[in-house]
């Protein structure tokens, strides 16, 4: 298969010892591209420099709804300025996050407005995380997010809330979960998202596919959700991974791999 890890945090200490023999077990696995994900100033600023030493691996920089609390009056000039970068190709991960509430939710709510500003301003997609939001993911996306573009990584939410989101444009992406037995909503999200708007990724190092579940995840694992997904849908492994590499590449607005 040829596989697009959409969302991982491969800059992660989890790493620090054995990054390089990783990645290249994930490209032997047919990984072709990446995208590290930051969720602070210092993640972001990490994954730029992954980016820079990997061809195939390309940065998004931004502040998760956790760090919401830590933003400062500096903090989107920084992410302004690490977008500039050649391969920095979207603004995330950003959004909600009202399952832990490490930041005030009005907090919370107010810097998801302000980074998708800030990605309409730079012309760059998001990366939007959601976790127990939903009602007010769509609010602010049905205000603040017509005409951007992104995608919602590691689904959580309702067929509705999927269907809302294809509607705005955006895309669906898969993680480990959908191959867990108690997943039975992403089950049919999996059928129902048209080919050319669905994505697959890791969120390395969390969320291990089965059956690796409470090990360390990696980019290499993408796989095993392709192929769940395609199980799902009832369509061709190696076929689904090609379009699905395909809408990453089409999404962040990079080559598609010869």
């Amino acid at each position: 298969m040829r596989l697009f890890d959409t969302h991982a945090h491969m800059d992660d200490k989890s790493f620090r010892d054995d990054r390089e023999a990783v990645l290249k077990q994930a490209r032997a696995a047919g990984v072709e591209r990446i995208v590290n994900v930051g969720y602070d100033i210092p993640s972001s600023e990490r994954s730029v420099r992954l980016a820079e030493d990997y061809p195939f691996i390309y940065a998004a920089v931004g502040i998760h709804p956790h760090d919401a609390a830590s933003v400062e009056e500096d903090t989107y000039e920084k992410l302004e300025q690490m977008a500039a970068h050649p391969k920095v190709v979207a603004i995330g991960e950003i959004g909600l996050d009202y399952y832990r509430d490490l930041s005030p939710r009005d907090r919370q709510r107010t810097v998801f407005v302000d980074q998708l500003a800030l990605a309409r301003r730079l012309d760059k997609p998001v990366i939007i995380h959601d976790r127990e939001a939903h009602g007010d993911i769509m609010a602010i996306l049905s205000k603040e997010g017509r005409g951007l573009s992104g995608v919602l990584h590691c689904f959580s939410g309702s067929r509705e809330m999927a269907q809302f989101c294809l509607d705005l444009g955006f895309y669906i992406s898969l993680a480990g979960p959908v191959t867990y037995t108690n997943a039975r909503g992403l089950l049919d999200i999996a059928r129902l998202v048209p080919r050319d708007r669905l994505l697959v990724e890791t969120d390395a190092p969390y969320l291990s596919p089965h059956p690796l579940r409470g090990r360390r995840n990696h980019s290499g694992n993408v796989a095993l959700v392709a192929q769940k997904v395609a199980e799902l849908r009832g369509e061709d492994p190696e076929e689904l991974s090609e379009q699905m590499l395909r809408n990453g590449c089409a999404l962040f607005r990079i080559p598609f791999p010869s």
